[in-house]
């Protein structure tokens, strides 16, 4: 159900089914089972909010020396094996060695396959099903559904269905938020940024699928495609004196007395019009270029116009801070790497990360995201940020690092600022590949620490969509940077996975 997007179609009749799975012996597994099963529960009763020890894959260890791939059932073993080693926590040692264990295995066998074993295999080297966002799998675990003889014909044309039908809601979402950015013409103001409208929206679609979430892929699109442009402004465009000028602008922004709010929200704004909201930051900006003046403007009008679909009438000026305050530390972070880069000064590891974590721009789209995630009052909204800093922080780390390991060495021969990649190879004195070795390290140290927070959660139910969106904001660097730099130069298999996953439905019968 899972793996063919079904799951949220027989909710009830799958926590039942695992259920009876987890009390079934206390929730031991039978050690003479066949270690594919135990592997295969292990994953899903950890992903549905169950305890289960690493024990109950201690077999693994007992039988590894029969264990070598020479035929399927050994190859399948491994490769559930490695799929479940990916939900481990910190100090969960077993897990650990199962990871190394049967990567290495699968690896090693990979060229010996063919079939569906053999795509099975590539799948999960390439990236585990855990930090796969489940949706963008969706069209690869049905084409592959499709090829198994023992396929029930009537649960495979469900799948389609259901695939297609909100498929076509994200194509609507698309739409609207295709008009706004043209009739926007931001980027006709500031031609040496990046126009990436549809990347910028996979990337939101990524956050969260569903039909009620609607409001928040749009909002989050928006916020997305103003972090690229604000980002060049940044590292291509602006002089350090004028990024100082455009961060206090920034600053300002997010201090404006509240009086002053509803002539923002409910004037008539345009790129280079002219209001009270204007006045109260010309000072800051009159010494800018003028696409740096239009791009304040509209990231401006834009968070007014966030904060309002949020709180309405009512609450839109209790939210407005919130959103503000993100954009003043992400705009804080990018200015102390522009020092950094306008100094050539490599800062150590810790230090780079100290600042990289927040101008990864998690914290900003996570901060946005976190009030379209359910009912809750506003103020517990705001409460949901601090209380889940770690997991933001984490995710916020992967989303850096990703970043760092597929564009570093491009950046490094253009001669941008140090990434982490190349801070650790300074500051540890080794070679590019065993830096990228170390930056893999943290990643999966990250992961650790983000599945403790996702799993045993059963007792919160009211957490889950906002643990859901933020994880899978991890999900999407994965994919983003799987190959190379997504939002950079235009990668051809990029291309060809928004094309799949938001234009193309599944044909069915």
């Amino acid at each position: 159900m899972r793996k063919l997007g079904l799951s949220n179609l027989f909710v009830t009749e799958i926590k039942e089914a695992l259920e009876t799975v987890a009390s079934t012996n206390g929730g031991v597994f039978n050690v003479e089972d066949r270690l594919y099963a135990s592997a295969f529960r292990f994953r899903l009763l950890r992903q549905h909010d169950h305890v289960v020890s690493q024990d109950e894959l201690r077999m693994f260890k007992e039988g590894r020396n029969t264990l070598n791939g020479s035929n399927c059932e050994d190859v399948e073993d491994m490769i559930e094996l490695l799929e479940a080693s990916h939900l481990a926590l910190e100090g969960e040692n077993i897990l650990d060695e199962a990871k190394a264990f049967s990567t290495g295995n699968v690896r090693e066998r990979v060229s010996g396959l063919d079939g569906q074993l053999l795509k099975r295999a590539v799948h999960a080297l390439e990236l585990p099903m855990h930090w796969r966002v489940r949706w963008f799998d969706i069209k690869w675990q049905i084409g592959l559904y499709e090829q198994q003889e023992d396929k029930q014909s009537n649960l495979l044309e469900l799948a389609k269905l259901n695939f297609n039908t909100v498929q076509a809601t994200h194509q609507r979402d698309l739409r609207d938020i295709s008009r706004w950015w043209r009739d926007l013409g931001l980027i006709e103001h500031v031609n040496f940024a990046r126009d990436r409208l549809v990347e910028s929206f996979l990337c939101a679609l990524g956050l969260s699928q569903g039909s009620r979430f609607s409001s928040l892929r749009k909002s989050l699109t928006k916020v997305i495609i103003l972090i690229l442009v604000i980002g060049d402004i940044y590292d291509l465009y602006g002089s350090l004196e004028e990024l100082e000028c455009f961060t206090g602008a920034i600053t300002r922004l997010a201090t404006m007395p509240p009086n002053l709010y509803l002539s923002c929200l409910f004037s008539s704004f345009s790129l280079i019009g002219k209001s009270n909201a204007s006045r109260w930051d010309s000072e800051q900006i009159q010494q800018l270029p003028d696409c740096m003046k239009v791009c304040f403007r509209a990231l401006r009008d834009v968070t007014y116009d966030i904060a309002y679909d949020i709180g309405k009438d009512e609450d839109w000026h209790r939210v407005l801070p919130h959103l503000t305050k993100a954009w003043e530390d992400f705009c804080r972070a990018l200015l102390n790497e522009a020092k950094w880069d306008n100094m050539g000064y490599t800062p150590s590891l810790e230090e780079y990360l100290n600042n990289a974590w927040t101008s990864s721009s998690g914290p900003l789209i996570l901060s946005h995201a976190c009030y379209f995630t359910g009912h809750m009052k506003l103020d517990d909204a705001a409460d949901l940020l601090q209380r889940n800093k770690d997991l933001i922080y984490n995710v916020s780390m992967i989303i850096r690092l990703c970043n760092d390991l597929g564009t570093s060495t491009a950046e490094r021969d253009r001669g941008d600022a140090p990434s982490s990649v190349v801070c650790y190879m300074r500051e540890a004195n080794v070679s590019e590949d065993v830096a990228r070795k170390h930056i893999k390290v943290l990643i999966n140290q990250a992961w650790k620490r983000i599945n403790a927070r996702c799993f045993g959660n059963a007792e919160t139910p009211f957490l889950r969509p906002f643990i859901n969106v933020t994880v899978n904001a991890a999900r999407v660097a994965h994919m983003l940077y799987q190959f190379g730099d997504g939002f950079g130069v235009q990668h051809g298999d990029i291309r060809q996975q928004i094309l799949s996953i938001v234009i193309k439905p599944l044909a069915h019968d």
